[in-house]
């Protein structure tokens, strides 16, 4: 059988404190073992410090798009590359990529898209604020309400596909609207996504996420989706 390519695409912005580690947890060759080609490709969004030299000395390829948002830079790295399976992964240390091998496994079942989730999961202690965590229920909530299918953490940061799905996909966010806007997209298009509970870790650094204010974007993405074309 060809080998098949796995690729894992993680957004960085200003991360060279937690950007090698990301990258030397990924478990490159136990997927190497199982027959898989693997490529990890940062996406360096516009950083002022030593991320994309840091990813470059850890053995991953660096793709730079300057334009800032998460949603511009996956979007730039979902157009380049090319994989049979391919991982969005934040850049923070918070998601482990120990459970990529889990989440590879239903992809090769034929789900067409599999979520790390969160709030299924193990939260530690000060990763996700008290309002952070009412939040995300809410979205997932909302999400699963309008869209008529059940997402448990639709803000998660850990997303895996199947390569001709991503081709699917007419993505169009610039910010942490991103994961609600795939969400919308997938369900419209009736595809199943499976979910793996993850353990989520503190951040060791400061968040960049605005609570509020990027909770209200990614609410008013799911309600403007679900009444369009």
């Amino acid at each position: 059988m060809p080998q098949k390519d796995v690729c894992i695409v993680l957004p960085a912005l200003n991360e060279e404190a937690t950007i090698g580690r990301v990258i030397a947890e990924i478990p490159r060759q136990t997927l190497e073992e199982q027959g898989y080609r693997v490529t990890i490709v940062v996406v360096d969004n516009g950083s002022t410090d030593g991320t994309g030299q840091i990813a470059r000395q850890s053995g991953a390829e660096l793709i730079v798009e300057p334009r800032r948002g998460k949603g511009r830079a996956v979007r730039t790295a979902f157009e380049q590359i090319k994989a049979d399976f391919i991982f969005m992964l934040d850049s923070d240390y918070t998601y482990p990529a120990t459970y990529i091998p889990q989440m590879l496994e239903l992809l090769e079942q034929g789900f067409p898209a599999v979520i790390g989730s969160r709030l299924k999961g193990k939260i530690e202690p000060g990763a996700m604020s008290c309002l952070n965590r009412i939040g995300n229920h809410l979205l997932a909530w909302l999400a699963s309400v309008l869209y008529w299918k059940k997402i448990s953490d639709l803000c998660t940061g850990f997303w895996g596909f199947r390569g001709e799905v991503i081709k699917m996909l007419d993505l169009q966010a610039h910010g942490f609207d991103l994961e609600a806007e795939m969400f919308t997209q997938l369900a419209k298009k009736g595809y199943r996504i499976a979910e793996v509970p993850i353990h989520y870790r503190s951040r060791p650094t400061k968040a960049k996420l605005n609570s509020l204010k990027d909770g209200i974007k990614i609410g008013w993405r799911l309600l403007t989706r679900r009444f369009s074309g």
